[in-house]
This record gives structure tokens, sequence and C-alpha cells, in this order.
């Protein structure tokens, strides 16, 4: 059973860059044909896909966020991490990470973390 964790800090300052982390256990990252995807969910909104790195080490990158998200993974720990720069409160939300065989843009879709909150605010 694959199991994914998010870490990273739950406040950040208006500017600055957001940086969570994504440890995956019981499987390999880099494991054939999967997506490792990061998710959104601002308070009182729908799910937003942000971005994912497939199992070649391929991007892919929501067109409304790419200019500020980057996406990298550390195979030798299998964790996958998230950037998202020049943060401002409407990027308040909780973040998961989840790895399916697919781009993963609903629950019920692959594996999922348990998600992380994540506030903007001075």
């Amino acid at each position: 059973q694959v199991q994914l964790q998010e870490s990273g800090p739950g406040l950040v300052k208006p500017s600055q860059t957001l940086s969570l982390t994504c440890t995956v256990s019981g499987g390999s990252i880099t494991t054939n044909y999967y997506y490792l995807n990061w998710i959104r969910q601002p308070p009182g909104k729908g799910l937003e896909w942000m971005g994912a790195i497939d199992y070649r080490g391929s991007r892919y990158y929501s067109p409304s966020l790419k200019s500020r998200t980057s996406i990298s993974w550390d195979t030798s720990k299998n964790k996958f991490t998230l950037q998202l720069t020049s943060v401002s409160p409407e990027d308040t939300a909780v973040y998961y990470c989840a790895r399916g065989r697919t781009i993963v843009r609903a629950k019920g879709q692959g594996d999922w973390g348990q998600g992380t909150q994540v506030t903007v605010s001075s």
C-alpha cells in the first residue's frame, strides 16, 4: 500500500516562496507509468490541479500557475517537491500530493496524502 505524506510550513508571508515536500512510502516514485501530482483546495472552493511530474521526470503544469510553479524530485529519498513563488493570500489552501497512473484531479483517483494547510498571511 503506497502512502504519501505532505510536509512544509503552515504559514507563509506574501511574496515569499512556498515549498512543500511529499514523502512516498510503500512504492518507488519512479515506478513505470505513474504520475506524481500536486493539487490544492482553497477554502470554500473545489480542487485545483497544480502540476505533476511523471515516472520519466517530465513535468506538467496548470497553465494558470505555470509561471509560478516548479515540481522536482529526489529519487534517492523517494520524495517530490512543490515550489510556488510570489504567493498571495489567494494561495491559502489545503495542499495535497497524489500518485496515479494518470494526471490526478479528483479524490478517488490514485493515492492521496492527507493534505497540509498552508496559510498566506503577513
